[in-house]
């Protein structure tokens, strides 16, 4: 198998904690479901805390939940519901996730991977929940479908310049953390007067003008 389809190296092995930390915040089944089937097809060669992923059980149990979420990630409200309960899902796994990919070797290193990739996972988390709850102020579900395709096609993308480009993936990443923080910074008073209104709207009152 060409060298360039396995991990084999730190700078992959960080890559692929660090990717796995993100992609959990946003599709979490389908990076356990991707990564896992790759090493399962010996595209890539996962590192001994991650072996599960590649089981027959958990393929079909990830494999079975990326298809429920890929549908209702694209329905309109049930995506932010979904997001939601997610929340104390989506940050623990990724990380574990994380840990997985670099503590076999040191306790130490498995706690510093856990808390990178849960801070991804939250970071990337949080920038998905806002930003569908803003989509779905529109009244059309379009606009919902589109950016939830983009999310898909983006996390695979990511997984996959990780696993073969890792240094220009860590730019990658930094880029994205950087687009997330800043859209969450710029959605917050828009979601602020959204849930003002519908606080309004369910107690009987008028909602409050202004910021």
């Amino acid at each position: 198998m060409d060298a360039l389809y396995r991990l084999i190296d730190a700078p992959q092995l960080l890559a692929l904690a660090a990717a796995l930390g993100w992609a959990s915040g946003i599709r979490l089944y389908a990076a356990v479901f991707i990564v896992g089937m790759a090493a399962y097809l010996g595209f890539i060669d996962l590192p001994h805390g991650l072996l599960a992923l590649q089981h027959p059980g958990v393929l079909a149990a990830s494999g079975f939940m990326c298809f429920v979420e890929f549908f209702a990630d694209k329905i309109p409200w049930v995506d932010s519901a979904w997001d939601m309960v997610h929340t104390f899902i989506r940050i623990p796994a990724g990380a574990a996730l994380a840990a997985g990919a670099l503590g076999g070797d040191s306790a130490a290193m498995g706690w510093v991977a856990a808390l990178l990739g849960g801070g991804l996972a939250a970071t990337s988390h949080a920038a998905k929940l806002t930003t569908r709850a803003a989509v779905n102020t529109s009244p059309e579900p379009f606009s919902n479908i589109a950016v939830s395709l983009a999310e898909d096609g983006f996390v695979v993308f990511m997984l996959w310049l990780a696993a073969t480009h890792p240094a220009v993936f860590a730019i990658a990443l930094l880029l994205t953390l950087a687009a997330a923080v800043l859209l969450m910074v710029v959605l917050f008073k828009f979601l602020r007067l959204v849930g003002r209104k519908l606080a309004g709207f369910l107690s009987g009152r008028p909602a409050a003008q202004g910021s």
